[in-house]
């Protein structure tokens, strides 16, 4: 465990959202984050984890994993009061053996085991260790030395099971963190032992035998599990370096694009992975998870991929599920989404699942979905462990840190980022200090363009990163240009999706939202389509890019900051199977349609919408 990370995370609260993402952060404060305990009885005052008698398991920890950090990054006081109560509550109840939380477990799922269950303490011990980043509490570490012995004598007699043997890695996480800031040796035994009692996600990754969609359960195919595990041969090079580790999550990500990737920058899985057909779901939790694995493997390996994975997901995927004033979301989206209804589809999940509601399906993302923000806003930027600083996203914030050899600085970005291909940032210095940056280029952009204070700067990347060291003045001032071209992605059947930069862009199909069940505050609706949706677009078309003003909520499709005109067709043939968009197909009929002018939106912004289309006409050669 002695091994240095690429990278190092910043203390939660170091970087604080700015523009359109504190917009995103506040709308989540004013929905479900900040009224979900008001609302929903599961994470209300009777949980078990604020000493209540009602749900006792994973969802009251899930809440409080995204609500803190979003109390935190909005400098929001009553929210931190929110998050407090549940830390409070679970230091109060810490025993003489080290145990805490819970004296019971109530859930509706039969294959949690009563006697001991480990996994709902791994999400509330990353709790713990964020809210000691955030406030400096010295009760945090003590607690987890207490608890973390207490594992290290009951683990061989109670080992993980379920859940838990599928996601040792959230403990991992934890472990590591204290042993960075103790050097307690036992850490180090108990870090072994929680890795030969986890799934073995290595071997799983590094030859993945799920070539298609999975039929029947199973640990190791389940989405979320999938999403948490991709992280695992990371977390396991940071105790050991074995390049092997490494090679298993690249050809693990590689494998799962392959067989069940999707135009969003997710994998399927409706409940487990479930190929690449665009109408087959992937779950919320998921998205929000595979998000955090990414943040993680970009601090660990340092490697632009993982950069260029999160920003595809967490300006797609995760605004799709999501209504634009968070009141609702989706258990599954598709990419190619017609109709939400309650009817059966191609998924072993309900007939509810891709409603936009409370809690469709299973209540699992209500409480889980509260992460995925305000943990990409706390990981846009690193620490290099050089005294220099990595920026992993260029989303709009401050970053307050040290560089160099101990020098105060403070830095500014801004620019609508991925709304807008430039990147604006101003560096605040108490001194003149000399240190690094490292840029990340994404791999979609040819020709990036960097200018500090007019002056251009040669960038070479190496593993996706441009590394910039000099002395930094007080106030220079950076512009970072990374144009975005319209590029068609080539998908099963010669069907395509649509980028620009980091953005997917999809057809937008007219909503008619049918409200199903009345509630005080998240309402459960249907969405029905008011337009035509099968079109197919020209293989020859010219994409016209247009900008508007960016919107308090970006992600809506009325008052898109950026669209895409384009040139398409009405699919005769297309067809609707199993209440869902049918395969896109191979040979579009379009015989007698008119040429129509289509525009298309983010792909996040569009709660209906075709984001595969059917291709007209010839493929381009060199379509990726």
């Amino acid at each position: 465990m002695n091994l240095r990370t690429a990278f190092e995370a910043l203390p939660l609260g170091r970087i604080k959202p700015a523009g359109w993402l504190r917009n995103q952060l506040r709308i989540q404060a004013d929905g479900f984050t900040g009224h979900l305990d008001e609302q929903w009885a599961d994470v209300g005052a009777d949980n078990g984890w604020l000493g209540g008698k009602g749900e006792s398991w994973e969802r009251g920890p899930y809440y409080v994993d995204g609500l803190l950090p979003l109390a935190y990054l909005l400098e929001d006081e009553q929210l931190i009061a929110k998050a407090n109560r549940w830390v409070e509550w679970s230091l109060a109840s810490q025993k003489e053996d080290g145990s805490f939380g819970p004296e019971r477990i109530e859930t509706v799922n039969n294959d949690v085991n009563k006697r001991q269950d480990w996994w709902h303490y791994m999400i509330m011990l990353k709790v713990m260790t964020q809210h000691a980043e955030a406030v400096g509490d010295t009760r945090i570490i003590p607690f987890l030395t207490s608890f973390f012995k207490y594992v290290h004598s009951t683990i061989t007699e109670n080992p993980l099971q379920g859940w838990a043997e599928a996601r040792g890695a959230e403990m991992l996480l934890s472990i590591q963190w204290l042993y960075k800031r103790t050097n307690d040796a036992f850490l180090l035994e108990l870090a072994r032992q929680v890795v030969g009692q986890t799934i073995d996600w290595t071997e799983v990754f590094h030859d993945f035998p799920f070539w298609r969609k999975v039929e029947e359960w199973d640990w190791k195919t389940h989405v979320v599990n999938v999403a948490m595990g991709i992280k695992t041969p990371g977390v396991l090079y940071e105790l050991s370096g074995e390049p092997l580790e490494r090679e298993a999550v690249h050809r693990g990500i590689d494998s799962l694009m392959t067989y069940h990737g999707q135009a969003h920058g997710m994998f399927s899985g409706d409940e487990w992975l479930s190929g690449t057909h665009p109408s087959q779901g992937v779950e919320l939790c998921a998205v929000v998870e595979y998000m955090f694995s990414m943040e993680q493997l970009t601090r660990i390996f340092g490697d632009g991929r993982f950069g260029d994975i999160l920003e595809k997901v967490a300006f797609n995927a995760l605004p799709a599920a999501i209504s634009g004033d968070w009141t609702s979301h989706q258990y599954d989206q598709q990419v190619n989404q017609i109709v939400c209804n309650i009817a059966p589809r191609s998924w072993s999940n309900g007939p509810d699942a891709n409603l936009f509601g409370l809690t469709p399906h299973f209540g699992c993302c209500t409480a889980n979905m509260h992460q995925g923000w305000p943990k990409l806003a706390s990981h846009l930027w690193m620490l290099d462990g050089k005294g220099g600083l990595a920026a992993v996203s260029y989303a709009p914030c401050t970053v307050s840190t040290q560089v160099g050899a101990g020098v105060e600085a403070k830095l500014e970005v801004s620019g609508d980022y991925p709304f807008r291909d430039e990147v604006a940032i101003v560096i605040f210095l108490a001194r003149p200090e000399r240190f690094a940056i490292s840029f990340r280029i994404p791999e979609w952009c040819t020709s990036p363009v960097l200018t500090v204070n007019g002056e251009p700067v040669v960038l070479q990347s190496v593993n996706g990163y441009a590394r910039v060291e000099r002395e930094w003045g007080d106030q220079d001032k950076l512009l970072l240009h990374l144009p975005m071209e319209v590029k068609t992605v080539s998908r099963n059947l010669y069907a395509f999706s649509v980028e620009r930069g980091p953005l997917v862009y999809a057809l937008p199909i007219q909503e008619n939202w049918q409200l199903l069940t009345r509630r005080e505050m998240f309402h459960d609706w249907e969405i029905y389509p008011g337009s035509a949706w099968k079109y197919g677009l020209l293989s020859d078309t010219d994409y016209e890019v247009s900008l508007a003003d960016i919107p308090y909520q970006p992600f809506d499709a009325a008052n898109a900051p950026v669209r895409l005109k384009a040139s398409g067709q009405l699919v005769r043939e297309w067809k609707m199977e199993g209440n869902s968009a049918g395969t896109p197909p191979l040979h579009p009929d379009t015989e007698g349609q008119p040429v129509m002018e289509l525009a298309l939106v983010p792909y996040g912004s569009a709660k209906l919408r075709i984001g595969e289309f059917p291709l007209i006409g010839k493929r381009k050669p060199g379509t990726r």
